[in-house]
């Protein structure tokens, strides 16, 4: 038992919660922002500019009858797997052959898990990399038996977990889908407290909105509840970290505190009970509807994607005949649901959850 122990602290590899719950979970979104997100913005930004640059395709690929053409945005947005999988490997203090071999592991793990892609390769990349270690520099074919048993061991492993984790983040879409069919009052805070969740969590709400085609006031809900928690999250935590987190959260990802919940889920209840006010407001008294791509109802503040779908559905009724004008009432609507009431909401109840002790000093703070 001695000797496994100091083997394991050899290889660096330390069975914890803050290794495999805090630093990997806290690379992974980073890895997600730096591919996914980024990716998204410059789509969204060379679209809406007519940035030649950015809407142009750079690259085609063929694969018999199919082709798949990818622009800027849309190779960095490729590259999640990828990127989730070699920041977790980074986190993980891995050398350099193992966090290399984490590109093919994690590309895999992402394709096989469907919606729920960046949690499978979570699971996965964590895994692999501690294989990997394990073998490193222990034969003197480490160049050939490290990134072998590395990459083996991943997408063995993505083949048998990743479509079951797929499956189980494809249940929470279920259970959107469900609360789509009630009510407007029970179906926008629903829909934007689960979305909302699903946005800070590990798995991705874009791509659950998107497999469910989630438009409408169900759409609208859903903008609702991924931008309480975005700027949610930014405006509560700027006394920690300043107008770089306000930046980062509030356009671009309410996972990176991630980590931060994992040590105090308390923290998680400030913008979880603002979208839960704001959902049924966008359902019943603005009629928030997302009438653009599905992909925009889960993406919230993220590069302004979830307005710019709410505005381009606004465009494409009013083309249509389906609305007659956009009014200012509809603006109004879009910036309190978006912008006002997740900051004040948020900052209101967190500042209530410091005056209890339950949110600390540094509790927020992102290491960015």
């Amino acid at each position: 038992m001695g000797k496994l122990k100091a083997f394991l602290q050899r290889k660096d590899i330390i069975f914890s919660g803050k290794r495999y719950g805090i630093d990997a979970l806290g690379a992974m979104a980073q890895g997600l922002f730096c591919t996914l997100l980024v990716g998204t913005i410059l789509n969204t930004i060379g679209q809406q500019f007519g940035i030649d640059f950015l809407n142009k395709v750079i690259v085609t690929l063929k694969s018999g009858d199919n082709t798949i053409t990818y622009t800027v945005g849309g190779l960095a947005s490729a590259m999640v797997g990828p990127g989730i999988a070699v920041a977790i490997g980074f986190a993980l203090h891995c050398p350099p052959l193992v966090l290399f071999s984490l590109i093919p592991v994690g590309f895999a793990a992402n394709a096989m898990g469907g919606a729920g892609g960046p949690l499978a390769v979570y699971f996965v990349a964590i895994v692999a990399s501690e294989c990997g270690k394990l073998v490193s520099k222990e034969t003197k074919i480490d160049i050939l038996v490290t990134p072998i048993v590395s990459i083996l061991v991943g997408i063995l492993l993505a083949s048998l977990i990743a479509a079951p984790i797929g499956k189980a983040a494809s249940a929470v879409g279920t259970a959107v889908n469900w609360a789509t069919e009630q009510q407007p009052l029970l179906m926008g805070i629903l829909v934007s407290v689960i979305i909302g969740i699903a946005l800070t969590l590990p798995i991705s709400s874009a791509a659950i909105c998107a497999a469910l085609g989630l438009t409408g006031l169900a759409g609208g809900a859903a903008v609702a509840g991924c931008c309480a928690h975005m700027i949610g999250f930014a405006v509560m935590s700027f006394k920690e970290n300043r107008w770089g987190g306000l930046v980062a959260q509030g356009i671009g990802t309410s996972m990176l505190q991630m980590p931060n919940l994992v040590k105090n889920p308390r923290c998680w209840i400030p913008p979880v009970l603002a979208s839960a006010i704001t959902g049924p407001l966008a359902t019943c008294l603005f009629k928030l509807q997302m009438n653009g791509a599905p992909v925009s109802s889960g993406m919230g503040t993220c590069g302004l994607v979830g307005q710019i779908g709410v505005y381009t559905g606004w465009v494409n009724d009013v083309a249509s005949g389906a609305k007659d004008a956009i009014t200012a009432f509809d603006w109004v609507g879009l910036v309190l649901i978006c912008f006002v009431l997740p900051a004040i909401l948020s900052w209101a109840f967190c500042q209530v959850l410091r005056k209890w002790g339950w949110i600390k000093e540094g509790d927020l703070c992102l290491n960015l």
